[in-house]
């Protein structure tokens, strides 16, 4: 197994299997196709690629804007059209499984775990820092349990297949 550490418009070979974990909610939505472009052309012919990432019901060009300024700069979360656009042509979907309605009790895991952990970090972080940390935190949590954020992992193949042959 090897992993890739650069810049995904930069990424030559051929790959059994490609996957994207949490990274395709920080390209943009004008990058979407390209990424998707390079996905195709690494992977080889019968590969799998798992495509991994927060998502949005409804299509946007832009994210809340206080996470945007202090935690994701340009981020934005996909929609099922805007995947659906950036695959068409190129990918075929063999399964779209949504975490979503579970994704809310990791971030509370992630709040409790800081909370243990700020002894340690408040010498390192200023009081500012830990409430825009837990806002951050509880927004997100509030809005995976409203089921306004999504976690999609998306299987696809170049060409299909009758049934997967490999799990990820």
């Amino acid at each position: 197994m090897r992993f890739l550490e650069c810049d995904y418009r930069e990424l030559r070979g051929r790959f059994d299997k490609i996957v994207s974990v949490g990274m395709f909610e920080h390209v943009g939505w004008r990058n979407y196709r390209t990424f998707v472009r390079v996905a195709r052309r690494c992977l080889k012919d019968d590969g799998i690629f798992l495509l991994h990432t927060i998502g949005g019901n409804e299509s946007a060009r832009t994210c809340d804007p206080w996470i945007t300024r202090y935690i994701f700069p340009n981020g934005m979360l996909p929609s099922i059209a805007q995947i659906s656009r950036a695959v068409e042509g190129l990918f075929v979907v063999e399964d779209w499984h949504n975490l979503g309605p579970h994704y809310d009790r990791t971030l509370m895991a992630w709040h409790r775990n800081f909370q243990a952990a700020w002894p340690r970090l408040q010498s390192k972080y200023d009081v500012r820092f830990k409430r825009m940390w837990d806002y951050y935190l509880l927004s997100c949590a509030g809005a995976f349990r409203a089921r306004s954020n999504q976690v999609w992992q998306i299987v696809l193949t170049k060409y299909g297949t009758a049934q997967p042959r490999c799990r990820f």
